[in-house]
Protein backbone atom coordinates (compact mmCIF):
# COMPACT_ATOMS: atom_id res chain seq x y z
CA UNK A 1 0.00 0.00 0.00
CA UNK A 2 1.32 3.33 -0.73
CA UNK A 3 1.57 5.82 0.92
CA UNK A 4 -0.77 9.18 1.07
CA UNK A 5 -0.48 12.43 0.30
CA UNK A 6 -3.50 14.31 1.12
CA UNK A 7 -3.47 17.97 -0.78
CA UNK A 8 -7.05 20.34 0.39
CA UNK A 9 -6.69 23.06 -2.35
CA UNK A 10 -5.13 21.37 -4.97
CA UNK A 11 -5.29 23.78 -8.01
CA UNK A 12 -2.66 24.50 -11.10
CA UNK A 13 -0.93 25.82 -8.60
CA UNK A 14 1.13 25.23 -5.48
CA UNK A 15 -1.58 22.26 -4.62
CA UNK A 16 -1.05 20.76 -7.70
CA UNK A 17 2.02 20.86 -8.13
CA UNK A 18 3.12 19.53 -4.61
CA UNK A 19 0.53 16.48 -5.57
CA UNK A 20 2.75 16.14 -8.42
CA UNK A 21 6.00 16.13 -6.48
CA UNK A 22 5.04 13.47 -3.87
CA UNK A 23 3.26 11.32 -7.02
CA UNK A 24 6.89 11.01 -8.41
CA UNK A 25 8.30 9.93 -5.26
CA UNK A 26 5.63 7.14 -4.86
CA UNK A 27 2.97 8.67 -2.81
CA UNK A 28 -0.91 8.07 -3.91
CA UNK A 29 -2.16 11.92 -4.26
CA UNK A 30 -5.27 12.88 -2.82
CA UNK A 31 -6.15 16.48 -4.46
CA UNK A 32 -9.06 18.18 -3.35
CA UNK A 33 -10.45 21.41 -4.43
CA UNK A 34 -13.50 23.42 -4.56
CA UNK A 35 -14.36 23.49 -8.22
CA UNK A 36 -13.33 22.63 -11.57
CA UNK A 37 -13.59 19.22 -12.63
CA UNK A 38 -11.89 19.58 -15.67
CA UNK A 39 -9.26 20.92 -13.99
CA UNK A 40 -8.99 18.42 -11.53
CA UNK A 41 -9.12 15.80 -13.83
CA UNK A 42 -5.78 16.99 -16.02
CA UNK A 43 -4.21 17.13 -12.82
CA UNK A 44 -4.85 13.57 -11.91
CA UNK A 45 -3.86 12.92 -15.92
CA UNK A 46 -0.23 15.07 -15.66
CA UNK A 47 0.01 12.76 -12.35
CA UNK A 48 -0.65 9.38 -14.04
CA UNK A 49 1.17 10.33 -16.98
CA UNK A 50 4.54 11.14 -14.58
CA UNK A 51 3.48 7.12 -13.84
CA UNK A 52 2.15 8.23 -10.28
CA UNK A 53 -1.07 7.76 -8.77
CA UNK A 54 -4.15 10.02 -8.18
CA UNK A 55 -7.56 10.65 -6.84
CA UNK A 56 -9.33 13.83 -7.29
CA UNK A 57 -12.18 14.98 -5.49
CA UNK A 58 -14.42 18.33 -5.30
CA UNK A 59 -15.05 19.59 -2.11
CA UNK A 60 -16.46 22.50 -0.25
CA UNK A 61 -14.40 23.13 2.66
CA UNK A 62 -16.77 25.43 4.11
CA UNK A 63 -19.26 22.78 3.84
CA UNK A 64 -20.19 21.34 7.89
CA UNK A 65 -18.76 17.62 7.85
CA UNK A 66 -16.99 18.00 4.43
CA UNK A 67 -13.25 17.84 4.98
CA UNK A 68 -13.83 15.09 8.03
CA UNK A 69 -15.94 12.96 5.65
CA UNK A 70 -12.92 13.16 2.92
CA UNK A 71 -10.28 12.36 5.84
CA UNK A 72 -12.27 9.36 6.98
CA UNK A 73 -13.28 7.52 3.48
CA UNK A 74 -9.16 8.26 2.29
CA UNK A 75 -7.91 6.32 5.04
CA UNK A 76 -10.92 3.68 4.93
CA UNK A 77 -10.48 3.25 1.17
CA UNK A 78 -6.93 4.51 0.02
CA UNK A 79 -4.62 4.28 3.18
CA UNK A 80 -3.36 6.10 5.80
CA UNK A 81 -2.84 9.89 5.34
CA UNK A 82 1.55 9.96 5.26
CA UNK A 83 1.45 13.92 4.23
CA UNK A 84 -1.62 16.23 4.63
CA UNK A 85 -1.29 19.71 3.11
CA UNK A 86 -3.75 22.28 3.45
CA UNK A 87 -3.29 24.66 0.77
CA UNK A 88 -6.44 26.68 0.78
CA UNK A 89 -6.22 30.67 0.18
CA UNK A 90 -8.35 32.93 2.24
CA UNK A 91 -7.90 36.53 0.21
CA UNK A 92 -10.67 38.28 -0.05
CA UNK A 93 -9.14 41.29 -1.84
CA UNK A 94 -8.33 44.70 -0.28
CA UNK A 95 -11.53 46.37 1.40
CA UNK A 96 -11.29 49.35 3.16
CA UNK A 97 -12.60 48.66 6.99
CA UNK A 98 -15.92 50.31 6.23
CA UNK A 99 -16.42 48.03 2.72
CA UNK A 100 -15.61 44.85 4.65
CA UNK A 101 -19.02 43.00 5.66
CA UNK A 102 -19.00 40.78 8.47
CA UNK A 103 -19.50 37.63 6.06
CA UNK A 104 -16.49 38.44 3.71
CA UNK A 105 -14.33 38.79 7.32
CA UNK A 106 -15.73 35.79 8.36
CA UNK A 107 -14.84 33.66 5.33
CA UNK A 108 -11.15 34.78 5.90
CA UNK A 109 -11.45 32.49 8.96
CA UNK A 110 -13.45 30.30 8.04
CA UNK A 111 -10.46 28.98 5.11
CA UNK A 112 -7.84 30.04 6.39
CA UNK A 113 -8.47 29.20 10.35
CA UNK A 114 -11.25 27.03 11.39
CA UNK A 115 -10.96 24.87 8.10
CA UNK A 116 -7.09 24.23 9.07
CA UNK A 117 -8.43 23.51 12.86
CA UNK A 118 -10.72 20.90 11.02
CA UNK A 119 -8.53 19.70 9.04
CA UNK A 120 -6.10 19.19 11.76
CA UNK A 121 -8.65 17.55 13.63
CA UNK A 122 -9.37 14.84 11.33
CA UNK A 123 -5.92 14.06 10.87
CA UNK A 124 -3.36 14.72 13.34
CA UNK A 125 -5.23 12.09 15.90
CA UNK A 126 -4.75 9.33 13.19
CA UNK A 127 -0.84 10.21 12.38
CA UNK A 128 -0.28 10.03 16.24
CA UNK A 129 -2.08 6.65 16.45
CA UNK A 130 0.61 5.66 13.72
CA UNK A 131 3.60 7.57 15.47
CA UNK A 132 4.09 10.02 12.53
CA UNK A 133 3.65 11.60 10.19
CA UNK A 134 3.39 15.34 8.62
CA UNK A 135 0.73 18.56 8.48
CA UNK A 136 2.19 20.78 5.92
CA UNK A 137 0.92 24.28 5.54
CA UNK A 138 0.78 27.03 2.69
CA UNK A 139 0.97 30.42 4.30
CA UNK A 140 0.96 33.79 2.83
CA UNK A 141 2.63 37.35 4.21
CA UNK A 142 -0.12 38.24 5.81
CA UNK A 143 0.69 35.76 8.43
CA UNK A 144 3.68 38.22 9.49
CA UNK A 145 2.48 41.97 8.11
CA UNK A 146 -1.13 43.48 8.14
CA UNK A 147 -1.57 45.75 5.27
CA UNK A 148 -4.05 48.48 4.63
CA UNK A 149 -7.32 46.37 3.39
CA UNK A 150 -6.48 43.38 4.46
CA UNK A 151 -8.64 43.16 7.76
CA UNK A 152 -10.01 39.60 6.87
CA UNK A 153 -7.15 38.31 5.42
CA UNK A 154 -4.30 39.21 8.19
CA UNK A 155 -6.40 38.24 10.91
CA UNK A 156 -6.68 34.92 9.42
CA UNK A 157 -3.71 34.17 8.54
CA UNK A 158 -2.37 35.56 11.60
CA UNK A 159 -4.70 32.94 13.10
CA UNK A 160 -3.48 30.55 10.91
CA UNK A 161 0.30 30.64 11.79
CA UNK A 162 -0.41 30.74 15.50
CA UNK A 163 -2.53 27.64 15.16
CA UNK A 164 0.27 25.98 13.85
CA UNK A 165 2.02 27.28 16.75
CA UNK A 166 -0.17 25.15 19.39
CA UNK A 167 -0.86 22.37 16.41
CA UNK A 168 3.05 21.92 17.12
CA UNK A 169 3.40 22.18 20.80
CA UNK A 170 0.73 19.21 21.17
CA UNK A 171 1.52 16.75 18.23
CA UNK A 172 5.22 17.44 17.51
CA UNK A 173 6.50 15.39 20.88
CA UNK A 174 4.01 13.13 19.59
CA UNK A 175 6.11 12.67 15.75
CA UNK A 176 3.49 14.76 14.06
CA UNK A 177 5.88 17.44 12.16
CA UNK A 178 3.78 20.64 11.81
CA UNK A 179 5.09 23.31 9.64
CA UNK A 180 4.01 26.67 8.66
CA UNK A 181 5.48 27.72 5.23
CA UNK A 182 4.97 31.67 3.91
CA UNK A 183 5.17 32.10 0.58
CA UNK A 184 6.18 35.72 0.25
CA UNK A 185 6.22 36.80 -3.09
CA UNK A 186 4.01 36.05 -6.36
CA UNK A 187 3.29 33.08 -7.70
CA UNK A 188 3.30 32.13 -11.39
CA UNK A 189 -0.36 30.10 -10.65
CA UNK A 190 -2.55 30.37 -13.55
CA UNK A 191 -5.54 29.73 -11.33
CA UNK A 192 -4.79 32.34 -8.82
CA UNK A 193 -2.55 34.75 -10.01
CA UNK A 194 -3.74 34.49 -13.48
CA UNK A 195 -7.36 35.04 -13.02
CA UNK A 196 -7.02 37.83 -11.10
CA UNK A 197 -5.09 39.51 -13.60
CA UNK A 198 -6.53 38.51 -16.81
CA UNK A 199 -4.62 36.51 -19.69
CA UNK A 200 -3.15 39.53 -21.50
CA UNK A 201 -1.38 41.15 -18.26
CA UNK A 202 -0.64 37.67 -16.64
CA UNK A 203 1.64 36.64 -19.72
CA UNK A 204 2.79 40.35 -19.63
CA UNK A 205 4.08 39.58 -15.53
CA UNK A 206 5.36 36.49 -16.68
CA UNK A 207 7.53 37.50 -19.39
CA UNK A 208 8.71 40.84 -17.91
CA UNK A 209 9.37 39.13 -14.29
CA UNK A 210 10.85 35.67 -14.80
CA UNK A 211 12.28 34.32 -11.92
CA UNK A 212 10.71 37.08 -10.04
CA UNK A 213 7.73 35.30 -9.99
CA UNK A 214 7.54 32.18 -7.27
CA UNK A 215 7.71 28.69 -9.61
CA UNK A 216 5.20 26.36 -7.65
CA UNK A 217 6.81 23.64 -9.32
CA UNK A 218 10.28 24.77 -7.20
CA UNK A 219 7.75 25.79 -4.23
CA UNK A 220 6.89 22.13 -4.26
CA UNK A 221 10.62 21.10 -3.87
CA UNK A 222 10.77 22.62 -0.44
CA UNK A 223 7.36 20.91 0.73
CA UNK A 224 9.33 17.35 -0.21
CA UNK A 225 12.26 18.32 1.39
CA UNK A 226 10.58 19.45 4.62
CA UNK A 227 8.42 16.25 4.48
CA UNK A 228 11.39 14.47 4.27
CA UNK A 229 13.55 15.91 7.40
CA UNK A 230 14.79 14.28 10.37
CA UNK A 231 12.97 14.49 13.38
CA UNK A 232 15.93 16.14 15.20
CA UNK A 233 16.21 19.07 12.66
CA UNK A 234 12.77 19.48 11.93
CA UNK A 235 11.67 23.00 10.31
CA UNK A 236 8.68 24.59 11.65
CA UNK A 237 8.57 27.76 10.33
CA UNK A 238 9.92 29.28 6.83
CA UNK A 239 9.67 31.56 3.95
CA UNK A 240 9.93 31.74 0.68
CA UNK A 241 10.01 34.29 -1.98
CA UNK A 242 12.15 35.45 -5.51
CA UNK A 243 15.10 36.76 -5.32
CA UNK A 244 14.22 40.36 -6.86
CA UNK A 245 12.22 41.04 -3.71
CA UNK A 246 12.18 42.41 -0.58
CA UNK A 247 11.41 40.40 2.19
CA UNK A 248 8.16 41.19 4.12
CA UNK A 249 10.11 42.57 7.08
CA UNK A 250 12.38 45.38 4.83
CA UNK A 251 9.52 46.02 2.32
Amino acid sequence: MKPVCLVMGAGAGIGGNVARRFAREGYHAVLCRRSDQDGMNRLVSLIEADGGTASGYLLNAIEEGSIESRVDAVETDIGPVEVAVYNLGAQIGNRALEDTSHKAFEMGWRLATFGLFRFAQAVCPLMAGRGHGNLLVTSATAAMRGNPGQHSHAAAMGGRRLLCQTLNAEYGPKGIHVAHLVVDGAVDAPDTLGKMLGPERYQEMRESRGDGLMRPDKIADTFWHIAQQHRSVWTHELDLRPFSDSPWWND
